[in-house]
């Protein structure tokens, strides 16, 4: 096993209204990548309301995680971020996509 140091620091904002105060958590030159995952954050409007509220920002997207995501999938997400030098991940999401996104700050 090799050595390593991982600092993976996560910032969770939960609940109505949450995503008002969403762009002041960013920096404003990040390069951004919002993960999720079905139709559902699109079917209730959330991911259009984050999309609006990030309005400005080099924001890219990865859809698609499923529950309990495969290897693969994830693996897709970091060659994405590592061919678009992403600096700031943004799950909106349920649980898999929480974890499958902190597999994607990991590797």
């Amino acid at each position: 096993m090799n050595n390593f140091t991982l600092h993976t620091p996560t910032r969770i904002l939960f609940g109505k209204g949450a995503i008002v105060d969403l762009r002041d958590q960013i920096p404003q030159d990040a390069r951004v990548l919002i993960t999720y995952g079905g139709g559902s954050v699109k079917k209730t409007g959330v991911l259009a309301q984050v999309q609006d509220a990030l309005k400005g920002l080099d924001v890219r997207e990865f859809g698609g995680i499923e529950p309990n995501p495969s290897y693969e999938t994830l693996m897709k997400a970091v060659q994405l971020v590592r061919d678009e030098n992403i600096t700031f991940l943004l799950a909106v999401g349920g649980g898999s996509v929480l974890d499958g996104t902190k597999f994607i700050a990991a590797a």
